[in-house]
C-alpha cells in the first residue's frame, strides 16, 4: 500500500505533504492513520511541523465515498475529528501551507495548525451542509477562535468558499506567497520558531491553547518553571552581555 503522507524528517522539523493526487488529496482513512503515526513520533520527538499537500492542492476535503458510508457509530468515533485534535495538541507548532483547494476535513485540518499561510489560488470553507452534514473535525469551535463568531457563522451556515485576500482579510490566512515560494515561506517561518528557546516555545503554545478560565493562573506556573531554566539565564546573559558591548 502505498502512503498517503509523504514525511520529510530534519533535524528541528518535519514536513508532511498529503499525497492522494488522484483524489485531490482528500482525507480517507489511511491518511488519517498516518497522521496519527506521525503525531505520535512527533509527541514522542517533538518538532516543527509543517503541512502541506501536492499537486496545487492541501486537501480537497473528507473522501466522500467513504463518508458516504459512514453511519451513526463512525460518527460518534470521530475519525477525523481525533486525528486533528491530535495535530492540534503537539508539542511544538505546526504551520499549514495551504495551496488550492482546502476545502471540508481539508479546511478543519488546516484550521488544527497553530500557523497557516496560503497562495494566490486558496480556496477554502466547509461546505458541509450542502452535503447534509456538519464541519464536525473541529470548525464549529476553532473557526470562531480564528475569524470570530460571526464570519464563522457565516462561512458554515451558507457554505460559502474563500478565497486567498478574502481569507488574508478575515485573518485566516497570515499571508500569501506564489506557489512557488510557499514552502520556502513556511520554512522561513519554522526558522524563526526554532530560534526561540523550545521549552518557552511549547509552554507559549500550551496557554494559546488553554480555556479562557485558566487565565491567568496557567501563564504564571508555565512562567515560574521558566524562571528556574538554565537556558533562560543563558539566553538573558548573552542578552545583557551584547548590549553592554553596544
Amino acid at each position: 500500500m502505498s502512503e498517503s503522507v509523504r514525511i520529510d524528517w530534519r533535524p528541528d522539523r518535519v514536513v508532511a505533504t498529503l499525497d492522494r493526487p488522484e483524489a485531490r488529496n482528500a482525507i480517507d482513512r489511511q491518511m488519517i492513520d498516518e497522521l496519527h503515526a506521525l503525531c505520535a513520533a512527533l509527541e514522542a520527538d517533538p518538532r516543527v511541523l509543517i503541512l502541506a499537500g501536492s499537486g496545487g492542492v492541501f486537501a480537497s476535503g473528507a473522501d466522500i465515498v467513504q463518508l458516504r458510508a459512514r453511519r451513526a457509530e463512525d460518527a460518534r468515533r470521530g475519525i477525523n475529528t481525533a486525528a486533528f485534535q491530535r495535530v492540534r495538541a503537539l508539542p511544538l507548532p505546526v504551520i499549514a501551507a495551504v495551496d488550492g483547494y482546502a476545502l471540508g476535513g481539508g479546511a478543519e485540518l488546516a484550521y488544527a495548525a497553530d500557523i497557516r499561510i496560503g497562495t494566490p489560488t486558496v480556496k477554502i470553507g466547509n461546505p458541509e451542509t450542502g452535503l447534509g452534514i456538519i464541519a464536525a473535525a473541529g470548525a464549529t469551535w476553532r473557526l470562531p477562535e480564528i475569524v470570530g463568531h460571526a464570519r464563522a457563522s457565516e462561512l458554515l451556515l451558507t457554505g460559502r468558499i474563500l478565497g486567498a485576500e478574502e481569507a488574508l482579510s478575515w485573518g485566516l490566512l497570515s499571508a500569501i506567497h506564489p506557489s512557488d515560494e510557499l514552502l520556502d515561506a513556511a520554512h522561513a517561518i519554522a526558522d524563526r520558531i526554532v530560534a526561540q528557546d523550545a521549552l518557552a516555545t511549547r509552554h507559549t503554545k500550551t496557554a494559546l491553547r488553554a480555556p479562557t478560565d485558566a487565565h491567568p493562573a496557567i501563564e504564571l506556573e508555565l512562567q515560574a518553571e521558566l524562571f528556574e531554566s538554565p537556558e533562560k539565564m543563558r539566553r538573558m546573559t548573552e542578552f545583557l552581555e551584547r548590549k553592554g558591548r553596544r
